[in-house]
């Protein structure tokens, strides 16, 4: 179905993104394909797909393939059945319809009978009901958009399906017509992803790094467990390698120590027989040499073993590099943050929500706040931090020291270098190099820190945000994230997870997620209907 034979792709800036990669898949594989941000698992997707050339290399595909990509608002400008590419079909089975049977209008048909009926039935499969095809793509949300191009899926009913970042911007319901779909269908499936869930339904895990393509011959739970054994050899064999440079060190020690006894009690010797000047000095630049020798060769095996750590180094994951230690915040845990009773909220007069909420939150709660797409979860953060107020009902809230953190982590400021952003957090009022040193934890090194944060991805906004709340002089009492793992990779959730788990604050998290859930430990939830 595919063959990709010693691929590279090189940026029209020269920069190689990837080279020498193979990739088979074959007829109703279902294979995920994962890897950190900028290794170049998207730009892969588009060139099996025929979006992008590669630059040298062999690709083979048996069949046209139908791509989803992660990004659609290049497409907002067509209809949706423009964006399916089914717009003049549908206008020459219209035709027919009303008498016009040219045969420009039946080769185009090309007896697809079931073209309008099918499309609309996709459509109402993915809870698109009353969409028109006609409408413009631009007229919807995000997870509509997708949605629509998974219709698409039951539409051309390709025999090859690219998806790039699919359950993005789904909803739960919509998550679980995909998850589904992917277990049920026998096409053949590749797909790039860091949901986790999803990651877990596909049989077979490819991770795409700069040393290649690694295929583990299981789900993301069975490449996780096989990670972690060799996490965990590498990890031995890093401590091991310490502990040898270690030894190397406290021999090259005791041997210039006693070559430089051995040294002294010749000299001593030496002056006690008598020896002229001259050949006394000549002794010395011996023993000197000796010394030198000596050095050089302990020098050479310690040079070797440093070289041989650094490149195990390399290997361990960069969370391995960070300490979180966020400080605490001063409230008590239990203290009740906000507290809500019979709230609504009406817009052009009609309440938001079926039912009045009434709930509690106290400081250490870990609340998720469900719903589906349109129940009115940002609006409810935005009562929660103040921002709004409640049309009916009463809303308590103590004086806290709250945090927003949307899923584009807009806090990072555009307009300010990464030092800059660093600094503007510096309520603690560190010294310069302390602040650098934190930049470096979080993995921003000198080179990054005249960087403008306009040019960040979103795992880099993630990880300096993360940096600044290090920085900051205490811990917020409140952490609010909507949809926090939607821009960022698998890598990268890593990350934020274990920040979360070593925060003690309140958290509220809207996300769809389940897994990224569990792991920070959510244990309350709020459901909007």
């Amino acid at each position: 179905m595919v063959i990709l034979q010693n691929a590279t792709y090189i940026h029209p800036n020269k920069d190689i993104l990837f080279h020498d990669l193979n990739l088979v898949l074959n007829p109703q594989d279902k294979l995920a394909l994962i890897g950190n941000n900028g290794t170049g698992k998207s730009t892969l997707l588009q060139i099996i797909a025929g979006r992008l050339p590669l630059s040298s290399g062999q690709l083979q595909v048996g069949s046209t393939p139908y791509y989803i990509p992660q990004l659609l608002d290049s497409y907002n400008d067509r209809t949706i059945a423009e964006a399916l590419g089914i717009a003049t079909k549908l206008q020459a089975f219209l035709a027919i319809l009303d008498g016009e049977a040219t045969p420009e209008n039946m080769a185009e048909l090309n007896d697809d009978w079931t073209i309008e009926d099918r499309s609309r039935q996709a459509l109402e499969h993915w809870q698109l009901h009353g969409i028109d095809l006609n409408q413009k793509l631009g007229t919807l949300s995000g997870g509509q958009k997708t949605k629509v191009f998974l219709a698409g899926i039951d539409i051309q009913q390709p025999d090859l399906i690219l998806m790039d970042e699919p359950s993005n911007h789904l909803d739960y319901l919509a998550r679980e017509l995909l998850y589904d779909f992917i277990r049920e269908t026998n096409k053949s499936l590749l797909i790039v992803s860091h949901d986790r869930t999803l990651l877990n339904i596909l049989p077979e895990i490819a991770e795409m790094s700069k040393s290649g393509i690694t295929r583990y011959g299981g789900n993301y739970a069975f490449y996780a467990e096989q990670k972690g054994i060799a996490l965990s050899a590498l990890d031995h064999d890093v401590k091991a390698k310490e502990k040898e440079l270690r030894k190397a060190k406290e021999k090259e020690r005791e041997a210039l120590e006693r070559q430089n006894k051995l040294n002294a009690r010749g000299k001593k010797k030496q002056e006690k027989a008598g020896i002229p000047k001259i050949l006394m000095g000549g002794l010395k630049n011996k023993a000197e040499g000796s010394s030198s020798k000596l050095k050089g060769i302990h020098q050479d095996k310690i040079s070797g073993i440093k070289e041989r750590l650094q490149d195990l180094r390399t290997h361990l994951p960069e969370i391995d590099q960070m300490k979180f230690g966020f400080q605490q915040s001063g409230l008590h845990l239990g203290k009740t943050l906000i507290e809500a009773d019979a709230i609504n909220y009406q817009i052009n007069g009609k309440n938001l929500w079926s039912s009045d909420l009434s709930f509690q939150i106290n400081y250490g709660d870990r609340y998720a706040l469900k719903g589906m797409n349109g129940s009115g979860k940002t609006t409810l953060i935005k009562l929660l931090l103040g921002e709004y107020l409640p049309t009916t009902g009463t809303l308590k809230r103590a004086p806290i020291n709250a945090i927003y953190v949307d899923q584009d982590y807009s806090l990072i400021k555009s307009n300010l270098s990464i030092y800059e952003m660093a600094q503007s957090f510096n309520t603690a009022a560190l010294q310069e190099h302390e602040v650098k040193i934190r930049l470096n934890r979080f993995l921003f090194g000198k080179e990054t820190w005249d960087k403008s944060c306009t040019f960040l991805s979103g795992g880099e906004r993630m990880r300096l945000l993360l940096c600044c709340l290090n920085i900051a002089s205490q811990a917020p009492d409140l952490i609010v994230l909507d949809e926090p793992t939607n821009n960022i990779d698998i890598q990268n959730i890593t990350i934020l997870t274990s920040a979360i788990q070593s925060y003690q604050g309140t958290l509220i998290v809207v996300s769809h997620d389940q897994y990224f859930l569990e792991e920070v430990e959510v244990t309350k939830e709020i459901a909007l209907f």
